[in-house]
C-alpha cells in the first residue's frame, strides 16, 4: 500500500513547524528569512522540498538506531535513526499547525515551544512523525528529523486520514464535465469526481472566481459531503498547475 500523501503533508507541517518555533524563540529577532535556522539548517531543510517524504504511527519498538511503528493505515514501518538525526517533542496543547507565521516567528505556539529530546525518551505506545527518505518496498525510513506527537494531535491525523473522500479531496484535475470535476486524487492515486452546486464557492488564492476558471491540469482541494453517493463540493481552492504558487501546507482545506 503506498504511504499516503496526507501523512507527508502533516508531518511535514508538524515538523517544520516545531523547528521553526524553537529556532525562533531561541534566535535573535533580525530579518532572516521565517522557517529557516541560522546557517540554512534543518530549520530550511524541513520546509517545502520535504513535503512528500514522511510518515506517522505508533511506536512498537524502540531500539538503539531505530524505532519500529505501525503507520495510522496499519503498515510496520522501521524508522532508523542516527547522531544527526532532529528529535523533537511537540508541546501538548499548543496551536502547532494552526499557528501563524508570526506567531511562529515570535515562537508564541500557544504553550510552550518544542523542545529537542533524546532517542530514549520516545517510548514504546508514542505517536510519532519522520520525515526523511522514505523507501515504501523496504518499508523503511531514514530520518532527518522525528517529532514526538501530543496525544491529541495524533488522533487528529488520524481522523484527517479517515475524513479524505468524506469531507474533503484534493488532486489533479483530469478532467471537466458541466459541473463535474474528475481528480487525479493526492492522498491515493485513485480517481475522484466532485460535484459543483449552487451553493458551492471557488477561490483561487485569495480572489473569488468560478467554475469556468478551473482548468484540466490544475491541483484543486474540495470540502463537502457525500450526498446520494456523490462528492456534493461546498467550497473549491484552485492552486493552478503544480509549481504554479505554493502548495497547501496543511492538506485539506481549513474548516
Amino acid at each position: 500500500m503506498q504511504i499516503r500523501l496526507v501523512s507527508a503533508l502533516i508531518v511535514g507541517l508538524a515538523l517544520t513547524t516545531a523547528v521553526c518555533a524553537q529556532d525562533a524563540s531561541s534566535a535573535p529577532q533580525d530579518n532572516q528569512n521565517p522557517g529557516m535556522s541560522r546557517g540554512g539548517g534543518m530549520g530550511g531543510g524541513m520546509g517545502m522540498g520535504m513535503m512528500g517524504r514522511g510518515i506517522a504511527g505508533t511506536v512498537t519498538e524502540a531500539a538503539a538506531d531505530h524505532y519500529t511503528i505501525k503507520t495510522f493505515q496499519g503498515e510496520t514501518y522501521a524508522i532508523h535513526f542516527s547522531a544527526n538525526t532532529r528529535i523533537m517533542k511537540q508541546p501538548a496543547g499548543g496551536r502547532g499547525m494552526g499557528e501563524g507565521r508570526g506567531q511562529r516567528r515570535r515562537g508564541e505556539g500557544g504553550g510552550n515551544p518544542p523542545q529537542e529530546i533524546k532517542a530514549a525518551d520516545i517510548k514504546v505506545g508514542d505517536a510519532i512523525a519522520a520525515m526523511g527518505d522514505v523507501d515504501a518496498s523496504a518499508k523503511s525510513v531514514g530520518a532527518m528529523g522525528i517529532v514526538l506527537l501530543d496525544p491529541e494531535r495524533a488522533k487528529q491525523m488520524q481522523q484527517l486520514e479517515s475524513d479524505y473522500g468524506k469531507t474533503w479531496l484534493m488532486g489533479k484535475v483530469t478532467a471537466i464535465d458541466g459541473v463535474n470535476v474528475t481528480l487525479a486524487g493526492s492522498v491515493d492515486n485513485a480517481t475522484r469526481t466532485f460535484v459543483a452546486d449552487e451553493n458551492t464557492t471557488f477561490r483561487k488564492r485569495r480572489d473569488p472566481i468560478t467554475l469556468a476558471d478551473i482548468k484540466v491540469g490544475d491541483m484543486v482541494r474540495v470540502e463537502g459531503a457525500l450526498k446520494n453517493g456523490a462528492f456534493t463540493a461546498t467550497r473549491v481552492s484552485d492552486m493552478g498547475e503544480p509549481g504554479q504558487g505554493r502548495v497547501p501546507r496543511n492538506g485539506p482545506p481549513p474548516q
